[in-house]
């Protein structure tokens, strides 16, 4: 009974039954069963998993061909998984990532086993490398460079255009009024000076009106002081329109070419260019996005999605090529063609890539375990859904204070299915508890 509903449910169902247990009966009797014992298993799964992030860090060992957890060792070093396996011989394969220490733990605890490389870690290597290499070559994920494009120095910036229809507005209508009343006096004979004498203006606003044959012209246009800016505006506004909008990038492009500007003038027009009607293509991809689109499956990438890897690849020949390699690596990798993995690297070292070539130069320092898991049909994913219950069962557990639960190792209490988790023992056969003085403490 304490088994399958643990305390509070198992307390009830006794209640009915007829015979007294409390829930902390049930669960110290379940507490107190011995430890099943499982033999070696013969495919193994190693991983490590952190009890404190950035502190503490164990290793969990599975076995991979029932999905069930073998134990747990207090570090992730050689020493331990070595001395494990040579406790517990007859382990002829064992799933690992790429680790170096679990690779050395191996091959001392059981230099006969055959050692698999996880996939899944592969490929998150290849997404690295590949990242790496768009963020050399982000350059092309933009139109064609603009560089030797600045303006010659006696080239002006041109201004705004003026729109044809008559001003508006009470300024409008004053100008007007004043304009009309201006050159009535002048038909009447009187002299530019009496009338401004008459009206109480200014001898110069008594001219302007005069000398304005429509009261249109009255109108002063607002025309910016000259500035050491003006020449390189244009320049500016094409390249804002590009999609560069980083003043402090602008402002090192413009000293680059030895232009007399200061950061404050450049940040005070893109300042204007941000306020003004945006009318900029959109935006070039991102490194992330470019990365995404190298090494998606082809069919989940929309239409959008296709249009613009085509047109960074047509603009950058290396991320083409780049992109033939993910998409062998990606061949070679579903279709378990391991035996052709030399090739890929030789192929990958001739070009040159950035990212890629060492990634594939690496591969070379555990060739066998990355051919095995290019090969062969065993993989980690047992292994990444028991840290993650682990991680899961820690995560609920830590705020929470439990009675006393057993902390020893993997496997003490699996069989507690409706355990709750209050308590510090859950229905996927990993558990926490968490102290006042101790926050944690595996109970599975």
């Amino acid at each position: 009974m304490g088994l399958a509903l643990a305390g509070r449910a198992g307390a009830r169902l006794a209640a009915q039954l007829g015979f007294g247990a409390g829930r902390m009966t049930l669960l110290r009797r379940v507490m107190a069963l011995p430890d099943p014992r499982f033999g070696t298993p013969r495919v193994l799964g190693v991983d490590d998993f952190a009890i404190r992030r950035g502190q503490t860090y164990s290793t969990v060992l599975t076995s991979v061909e029932d999905h069930r957890v073998v134990d747990v060792l207090p570090t992730r070093e050689a020493g331990s998984l070595a001395a494990w396996l040579i406790r517990h011989p007859g382990v002829e394969i064992i799933c690992r990532d790429r680790a170096g220490a679990y690779a050395e733990g191996a091959r001392r605890g059981a230099p006969d086993a055959l050692q698999v490389a996880d996939r899944f870690h592969l490929w998150q290597g290849l997404g690295r490398a590949v990242e790496t290499c768009v963020a050399t070559h982000r350059d092309c994920l933009r139109n064609p460079s603009p560089s030797s494009m600045l303006p010659e120095a006696t080239r002006l910036a041109s201004g705004r255009p003026q729109g044809d229809s008559a001003p508006v507005g009470r300024r409008a209508d004053r100008k007007k009024a004043a304009h009309a009343l201006v050159h009535e006096l002048l038909a009447q004979g009187h002299s530019r000076r009496a009338i401004a004498r008459y009206l109480g203006w200014g001898l110069n606003t008594v001219l302007r009106y005069a000398n304005a044959a429509h009261w249109q012209d009255t109108f002063r246009e607002s025309r910016s002081r000259p500035s050491r800016l003006d020449p390189y505006k244009p320049y500016l506004e094409r390249r804002f329109a590009e999609g560069c909008t980083s003043v402090t990038r602008l402002h090192s492009e413009l000293i680059a070419e030895h232009a007399p500007v200061a950061y404050g003038m450049v940040r005070a027009h893109i300042a204007t260019l941000r306020g003004a009607p945006s009318e900029a293509p959109p935006r070039p991809p991102t490194v992330r996005q470019v990365t995404g689109w190298l090494t998606r499956h082809p069919t989940t990438l929309t239409e959008e999605d296709r249009a613009g890897l085509k047109d960074v690849l047509a603009r950058c020949p290396e991320l083409d090529t780049a992109a033939g390699h993910v998409r062998s690596f990606g061949e070679i990798l579903t279709g378990r063609l391991g035996a052709t993995l030399t090739t890929w690297i030789d192929a990958v070292d001739a070009s040159q890539l950035p990212g890629l070539t060492g990634f594939a130069l690496h591969l070379l320092r555990d060739l066998d375990a990355v051919t095995a898991g290019l090969t062969l049909d065993w993989s980690s994913g047992s292994i990444e859904g028991a840290v993650n219950r682990i991680i899961l069962w820690n995560q609920i557990c830590q705020a929470c204070v439990a009675l006393p639960c057993r902390t020893s190792t993997i496997g003490r209490s699996r069989a507690v299915v409706g355990a709750s988790i209050w308590r510090g023992v859950g229905p996927a056969g990993v558990g926490m508890s968490a102290s006042r003085s101790r926050r944690w403490s595996i109970a599975v």
